[in-house]
């Protein structure tokens, strides 16, 4: 941060940085051997369309934004349903009852651009993790 540094860099750098830990994420399942070529979002921060445009980007891959707002009661009652024998899996029950009402595309260019970013990301979050902590302890 500098001087210059605009409150819109800020807000920016915070989208960046919650998208970069959900690309975390995706790369442990990647680790598993599980692929995720595209995903659904729905909830508060998924009204966003730049936000939706960071975490397409960031992930590379398409994002579907689901009707219905009710994200985690409604995958509850799914998994009721298969519970209760309404449906044989969760697949069934998402591809009877998910309906999407938008998709962000990942745009290639700026993909690109975030690799390089979340690449540096990798490399200073845990060089600076435990200054973090010491941080956290000092009195302000």
């Amino acid at each position: 941060m500098t001087m210059d540094t605009t409150r819109a860099d800020l807000v920016q750098a915070v989208l960046e940085g919650v998208a970069f830990a959900i690309r975390d994420s995706f790369e442990v399942a990647k680790s598993l051997g599980i692929s995720i070529p595209r995903s659904n979002l729905c909830g508060g921060g998924a009204k966003s369309p730049l936000w939706r445009k960071i975490f397409a980007n960031v992930l590379g891959i398409p994002l579907d934004m689901v009707k219905t707002e009710q994200g985690p009661g409604y995958g509850a009652a799914m998994l009721a349903m298969v519970g209760c024998g309404r449906f044989a899996s969760v697949q069934e029950a998402a591809d009877a009852l998910v309906e999407t009402a938008s998709t962000t595309e990942p745009d290639p260019v700026l993909t690109e651009k975030y690799e390089k970013r979340y690449r540096q990301f990798r490399l200073l979050y845990p060089a600076l993790k435990t200054t973090f902590a010491r941080l956290a302890k000092e009195e302000v």
